[in-house]
This record gives structure tokens, sequence and C-alpha cells, in this order.
């Protein structure tokens, strides 16, 4: 039986080194491939058929949907190895961080997690998501759990049983491995062998160990100690969350802190990190009290409170740690979520002393913190990173990207803007303007080095056979106009999104599509 093709696809066929005349569900034209692995980009059309890449290069065949990305980037999905998104099943467009081309999240960081994992990624399936999820099991969870209210101590030999227990119970049902947040209540009471002794479940199974250690600041040596002894002691991978200087007395030692993992990594360590791309944190604003406080949980917060003699102990001690990291104020603390009252979103901690003390002492700057506390806590976002130091965390090789950022709903209270620009912000600050790094790099960093590190198999790369999570973007463009002062801003330059080689965001707008899956290890 002979085949006629058409003239023109005939000649197609000859110009080109691959040619594919077959019909897909997707093609996406005439685009410039920046495949993820750091190689230098190529004009290449792709072709998807059941969610796969299955051609790249110039194709002749139709399909029952195409992309015209004439002008435009074509890239793997970005994958974001550190969010908060642990809400996704009941919150799943999660258009913060789609509209950023985030096709992957890996949530249960910084110690928090959900305890049943097979539960999440039951109701995840159940419920259906946009993007892709992935789950790490978190530290502070089931120390919680297996300890109650009583943190400052050891685990009890039958304590620690039973967190290992939970441990393995979360990777068995596919947790990636284990977090830690140690600046969190009760984490921040634990020791190193506990931490080992929980690693050690998660070794058997390829986990990775992932810390948001105890220092980020001129301490920042000791707490990297501890997570290379985690990583030794019990054999697995370790990743440092969001990489950071923080505090004026620690600028300027990036160089240092990148040499000092890079001799673990010598001495046989397989050591990441990620980061996020500003120069402000975003947390409680717990942790401007001392921990101590809050050991035996609210109830003894609010006792100690209501004694004068104690509190007034704990507000000199507060005083004394905030002239120790070479501040005379508290003005770099910004309110972002005050349930108790919204007029403070947004107000630093001395315009809030001001509007609801009348005054801006240190004094009263301490009481409002601790009132904060009192009716809720709020969150915060807090001003201390060094631009220079950020640059080069950033431009090292085994840097990832990632927002350390929860999903958002549009409009409300003042959060970091990070959750609605950290990509677009590496695109078009970090690479466009600035030149911190090759676009190819930048890509890189957010896909195939995320997915190899935490074990993503076929995701990653544009390449036929990988699931087709596919960000399409202008590199002209691409931007991330949310702001610290006015945050509720999606990022622009980012047309279309595929997860799974569905249109998740389709010209800048959300397609309703839930075609998400979690990803279990």
């Amino acid at each position: 039986m002979n085949f006629r093709f058409p003239s023109t696809f005939l000649a197609a066929c000859l110009a080109a080194s691959v040619c594919y005349a077959e019909n897909f569900d997707v093609i996406i034209r005439h685009g410039r491939v920046v495949d993820g692995t750091g190689n230098p980009a190529y004009f290449a059309d792709v072709g998807i058929k059941d969610g796969r890449v299955t051609a790249i290069g110039q194709i002749a065949g139709a399909a029952n949907a195409e992309i015209d990305a004439t002008g435009l980037i074509v890239a793997p999905g970005f994958i974001d190895v550190h969010t908060h998104a642990d809400e996704v099943a009941e919150q799943p467009r999660a258009e913060n961080f789609l509209r950023m081309g985030v096709t992957t999240l890996v949530v249960g960081n910084c110690g928090g997690s959900a305890l049943d994992v097979g539960k999440f990624f039951r109701e995840v399936a159940s419920n259906g998501i946009s993007p892709n999820v992935i789950t790490l099991i978190g530290h502070n969870t089931v120390r919680e759990k297996a300890m109650g209210g009583s943190f400052d101590r050891p685990p009890t030999p039958d304590e620690l049983e039973k967190m290992k227990s939970l441990v393995d119970q979360a990777m068995r049902d596919g947790a990636a491995g284990l977090s830690t947040g140690l600046i969190y209540l009760p984490g921040v009471f634990s020791k190193t062998d506990e931490i080992v002794e929980l690693a050690k479940v998660i070794s058997p199974y390829d986990g990775i160990y992932a810390s948001h250690m105890r220092h980020e600041d001129s301490e920042i040596y000791a707490a990297l100690d501890e997570v290379f002894r985690v990583a030794r002691e019990a054999k697995v991978r370790a990743e440092v969350s969001h990489i950071k200087l923080s505090g004026e007395k620690a600028w300027g030692k990036a160089d240092d802190v990148l040499a000092y993992i890079e001799k673990a990594r010598a001495g046989g360590l397989d050591i990441t990190h990620d980061q996020y791309a500003y120069t402000a944190s975003s947390t409680t604003m717990r942790q401007l009290i001392p921990d101590d406080a809050f050991d035996g949980g609210k109830d003894k917060f609010r006792k100690l409170m209501a004694d004068p003699e104690q509190k007034a102990k704990l507000a000199a001690r507060m005083k004394e740690k905030i002239r120790a990291r070479g501040r005379e104020d508290y003005a770099y603390a910004v309110i972002a979520s005050y349930k108790h009252d919204k007029s403070l979103n947004g107000l630093n901690i001395v315009e809030a002393a001001k509007k609801v003390r009348g005054s801006d002492s240190l004094d009263d700057q301490i009481e409002t913190i601790l009132e904060l506390e009192q009716n809720g806590s709020a969150s915060g976002v807090f001003h201390g990173i060094n631009e220079t130091d950020l640059q080069k965390f950033m431009q090292h090789p085994n840097t990832m990207i990632a927002c350390d950022s929860g999903l958002r709903e549009f409009g409300k209270d003042v959060p970091h803007p990070r959750g609605y620009g950290n990509n677009a912000r590496v695109l078009g600050r970090y690479v466009r303007e600035l030149k911190t790094l090759r676009l190819e790099d930048a890509v890189r960093k957010m896909t195939s080095l995320p997915a190899n590190t935490f074990r993503l198999k076929d995701r990653g790369l544009i390449k036929e056979g990988f699931w087709a999570d596919i960000a399409v973007f202008d590199p002209e463009k691409v931007t991330d106009p949310a702001a610290y002062n006015d945050p509720h801003h999606y990022a622009t330059g980012i047309p279309f999104v595929l997860v799974n080689g569905v249109s998740v965001i389709r010209n800048n707008e959300h397609t309703g599509a839930k075609p998400g899956r979690g990803l279990k290890r």
C-alpha cells in the first residue's frame, strides 16, 4: 500500500532534522525551547498526546488545539520545592502559583504537614487540583502528635518510637521525605539526636531531609553543621530551605557560606538549597518572642502575660535580643495578616504601636508584639536580607527557585509578594534586567534541578516521553507587579501553562481545569 503526503509536508520534512506527521492533542508551534537541561535554547514545535510530550521538532501533523508561541519561550513547568500550599485539595485552583508558571508544588515544609499522608493524597485525587503536588512529612506535626503539649524536653523512648512509626507510615503512603522547622514549636525544643533518628527512617525510602534551620544569621554555620550531621549519620540527602543571611551582622558572608556547604559536599554529602528572590522573609510575629514563653501552649503564655514580673522579664529579653542584632526598633517587621484588627495589616511594628498605643517607643513596640500574640497572633514580612548575598546564593548551581508561600486569596490581607511573583521576578529582574543568571540556567533551577532532587520521574524537562508540564512565557515581558505594599497582582508575561498536557492557563486566564496529580514518592 502506498501513502501520499502533500507536497508541502514533503518539503518540510526534507528541510527538518526531525519531522512528525501524526495527530496530537496539542501542538505548541514556533516557540524557542529552553528544555530545562541548561543547554542553549533552540527553535522547535512541541507535540503532546495523552498528557506527555511525544514530538519535538518540525511538526506537520494536526492537533485538537494549537498554541502559537512565536516570540515566546517554551519551558518545562516550574517545580516549587518549598511551598506552604498544604490546603491545595480545598483550594484546588492554586492560581497564584500557576500564573507564575509553577506546575508542581512541594508541600509539608518547615516541619508542618498533613499527619495522614495517605488521606492527603486521597483528598487530592477525590477533589481534583490544577497543579501537581508532592508532600513531605513534618517533624513538628509528628512531634506534637506524639508528645502532646509538653515540648521542652527530649521525647521518651515510647514517644520517639511513636514518632518514627508516624514517619514510616507517611513514607509508605508516598511522602518524599522529612522536613523540620527548627525555629517553630515544638521542633525548636528538639535535639539533633532526635532528628537523626527520624531521618534514619526515611533513608531506606531514598527520602530527602529538608530543613528550615535553627539559624539563618551569623550563627548559620552551627545550623549547617546540624544539617550535615543529620545527612551523614542518617545517610540521606539534605535540602537547606530558603537559604539566606538574615540581619545586618550576617551580611556579606554568602561566599563563605557556600564554600562551607561545598566542603561538606566534597566530603561526600549530597546537599542542595532553595531560595526566594526577595530581600524580605515572612513568618509569624511569634518569632519575635522567646520560644520558652510557649512551652506548654497558649495557656502558659496567657499566665505569663498575666504576671507583671514575668512579663517584664520577657520584655527585657526581647529588648536585649533586638539590640544584639544591631537594631534599635522593629521597623523591619511588617504586619501581613492580623485577624483581630485588619487595620494594622501593612503597618510595621513601629507604625502599629503608634496607632494602637499612641507611642512608638521600644517598650510600646514590644507591648504591641505581645498584644498581637495574645489576640491570636499575626503573620509578618521581615526586611533583613542583603541583595548582593541574595544574588550570590542565586548564582550557585545547586540553588533552586522556591517561593516559600502558601495559596493566596486574591485581595486578602497584605502578604509577602513572593506568592504571586517569585518565578516571574527571577526571569524578569535577575535574568532580563540584571543578567545575574542566563535564561537557560534560571529555567534549570526551576525544573530539572528540583525534579532530580526530589526524584520526580519523567518531569522537569521538555523531552519526548516526559509529562507535558509546560510554561510558555515572553522573556521580554515576564514580570512581577506584586509589591510589598500592594501584593495582589498576578505575574504577567506567562500566557500559557499546561499540566499533564492540559491547559490550566490560556491567554492569561485560568481555565478551571484540574488535571493535577498527587505525586507519591
